[in-house]
């Protein structure tokens, strides 16, 4: 039993509430924000593992928190998936942000076990690099099964939740509640779980705007006689 105990301790799946272990997960991904990162297990987004964040709209940034990911993923090919999402991911941005919109798949479900298998599926596929879901409601048993297809495939899931469900318990690996910041292009991500270490609060990030409109090249403009001095 002192062997089992000992195991799941060094792989950082007992929390230990007294200290934060900073254990070295393979494959773990960089949130681009270093900030974040110092307080996550493996210096990233946990690979292989459940994420939920957590938020009262949609629309605060929690994209733009997701967009390193996305570019780094995209530019190796990787598939990502957005299923259920609120609005039409706006392809022009994302690709002047530097994301290969090719490796993009949005998909709408009609229902709750459609959207658990299309999920499923998508985590264990080979090619996936990261499936996004924003689910209204599920039972802990929906997320079990979640979380067993992104052990299965080793890739990244980030699940959407409304913040009510902030209370609830939850087998994800990192839970973050995400608001916005004073200040525009802030955003505030609490840890309300993360394996091997204490909940925190009060981090800030300068989460950077995506454009969504390119200047116009002066040599491109139309210029009229009105515009030529006599």
């Amino acid at each position: 039993m002192s062997d089992l105990l000992d195991k799941l301790i060094d792989n950082a799946q007992v929390w230990q509430a007294s200290r934060q272990r900073q254990v070295v997960r393979p494959g773990a991904e960089s949130t681009g924000y270093a900030a974040l990162d110092a307080y996550l297990p493996g210096g990233g987004w946990p690979r292989g593992a459940m994420i939920e964040c957590l938020t009262d709209a949609a629309g605060i940034g929690e994209l733009r928190l997701m967009l390193p990911a996305l570019q780094r993923m995209t530019r190796a090919g990787q598939t990502v998936f957005w299923i259920d999402a609120p609005h039409i991911p706006y392809a022009p941005a994302l690709a002047r942000a530097d994301v290969d919109i090719r490796q993009l798949i949005t998909i709408q479900t009609q229902s709750r076990e459609d959207q658990l298998w299309t999920l499923e599926n998508c985590l264990r596929s080979p090619g996936t690099g990261l499936a996004m879901v924003w689910l209204d409601s599920a039972r802990r048993s929906d997320i079990r099964r979640i979380q067993l297809a992104a052990e299965a495939g080793n890739s990244l899931c980030i699940l959407f939740r409304h913040s009510r469900h902030a209370d609830q318990q939850s087998p994800a690996a990192l839970r973050l509640q995400l608001t916005p910041g004073e200040n525009d292009g802030q955003l505030c991500p609490d840890i309300l779980k993360r394996r091997g270490g204490w909940p925190v609060s009060d981090l800030q990030l300068a989460i950077p705007p995506v454009v969504t409109q390119r200047p116009e090249p002066a040599s491109n403009v139309i210029q009229g006689p009105w515009s030529q001095a006599h």
